[in-house]
């Protein structure tokens, strides 16, 4: 049998804590996008993405990767954005089935509109809450956790026989 390591008092509240702003600050921003440009949250963050990029273009796996999304989430919402024009996708030539996404003319337009506004939520319910070390001290705690994400990620994804073909 297992021994459970509880947490203690100042673990669980560190806990509870980031559940509540990993729960309700994308919530906050999703509802302000929704609201004032008519994109939830990730719609807007596949769109920012691609409008960084020199062609405006990604492989879906890539563009998985960045926005932290599983391919079949990206899939999904890739499809409604280009029922809205706003992103096109294409097979690439070659081996695999492998597929790009492209920000259109339309869906440059969207986001450079809704850019502004979402800086200014992000700013007005995080960064310019946060002393200097403070955000140092979440961008380590990001890149930790985020890190270690993706490498039991890769592990458990190398043993269960599937590859990303796409």
């Amino acid at each position: 049998m297992v021994s459970t390591r509880w947490l203690d008092a100042d673990e669980r509240a560190a806990w509870l804590a980031l559940a509540a702003l990993a729960t309700r600050l994308p919530a906050t921003l999703d509802a302000q996008l929704q609201r004032e440009h008519g994109l939830s949250l990730f719609e807007y963050l596949v769109l920012a993405v691609l409008s960084e990029q020199d062609t405006r273009s990604l492989q879906m796996s890539e563009l998985a990767a960045l926005t932290s999304s599983s391919l079949s989430r990206l899939s999904h919402t890739a499809t409604r954005l280009e029922r809205q024009g706003l992103l096109a996708r294409a097979r690439c030539a070659g081996r695999g089935r492998r597929t790009v996404a492209t920000l259109t003319d339309q869906g440059w337009t969207v986001v450079v509109a809704a850019a502004p506004d979402h800086v200014a939520a992000v700013r007005a319910h995080l960064i310019d809450l946060l002393a200097p070390d403070d955000l140092a001290a979440l961008r380590r705690i990001g890149d930790t956790v985020v890190t270690h994400l993706d490498e039991v990620g890769s592990a458990q994804s190398s043993t269960d026989g599937c590859s990303d073909a796409r």
